[in-house]
């Protein structure tokens, strides 16, 4: 069941706590990707905690799900911003130090942004993070944009978020923009000083596997692991594997 915290005057965040954080044990992180939020992570972050028995957060950023929704759509540097602002006073809200950050999509992003000056983590795992812009993801968020009224999506994204149509409009929106046309974070990862897993599968639709390679190429610490057959969302696709992948990474780098 999914709660809420008020970290700014007037700003709520949808979270959800699996068990209870712990003087200096590990807690967890999940950053969702551009249209998610608590609800759509699943039990995918239950099966991690479980797995390693820490405790984990899971939250919805400003404009998702029943987080407060954004007053003005977001700009292109609207993951900057998650990553440098709203994370940090998420984590000093709830009195936690020196995560471990695991993002999708668009939270990978935010992740590695995060880790790199912003927040100091114990690990991150980036699951399909975007580092620079490919055509390949700006045609497919086209071609998400234009499902919107053909598939279900609308009615679909009325279930998890409180005003779906911003959501989604805001989304598509900054990365459909000019502006986002020079993206890249490269300039963050060498500043990253604890360990980087980055995963994606190689059937992904929103970005080449050259994102996560960049990445193990970029981080003092990095390892990659690429997933057979599996799509932009590979915790979905193939959990078992990507389950199995993030446990053991973080058993063997992060001291609990």
């Amino acid at each position: 069941m999914a709660d809420s915290i008020r970290i700014d005057d007037g700003h709520d965040i949808e979270l959800r706590c699996i068990g209870t954080p712990a003087g200096a044990a590990p807690t967890l992180v999940f950053l969702h990707e551009g249209l998610g939020c608590v609800a759509m992570w699943r039990d995918f972050p239950d099966r991690i905690a479980a797995a390693l028995g820490w405790p984990a957060i899971v939250y919805s950023r400003f404009g998702y799900g029943r987080s407060t929704p954004w007053s003005t759509l977001p700009e292109p540097d609207f993951m900057h911003r998650a990553a440098q602002e709203e994370l940090p006073r998420l984590l000093a809200a709830l009195d936690i130090d020196r995560p471990v950050l695991v993002g999708h999509s668009d939270g990978g992003s935010i992740a590695l942004i995060a880790a790199a000056g912003a927040v100091r983590a114990r690990a991150v795992v980036a699951i399909a993070p975007h580092v620079f812009i490919e055509a390949v993801t700006i045609e497919a968020i086209a071609r998400t944009r234009a499902a919107w009224h053909t598939d279900g999506m609308a009615e679909r994204l009325a279930r998890h978020h409180s005003d779906p149509a911003a959501t989604f409009d805001g989304w598509t929106g900054a990365w459909m923009s000019l502006e986002m046309a020079d993206w890249n974070i490269e300039s963050f990862l060498p500043a990253i000083d604890c360990p980087v897993l980055a995963i994606q599968g190689d059937a992904d639709q929103y970005g080449s596997l050259e994102q996560v390679h960049r990445v193990g190429r970029g981080t003092a610490d990095g390892t990659v692991i690429e997933l057979a057959g599996s799509r932009h969302s590979p915790h979905l696709d193939a959990p078992e594997a990507t389950a199995a992948a993030i446990v053991e990474f973080l058993r063997a780098r992060v001291d609990a």
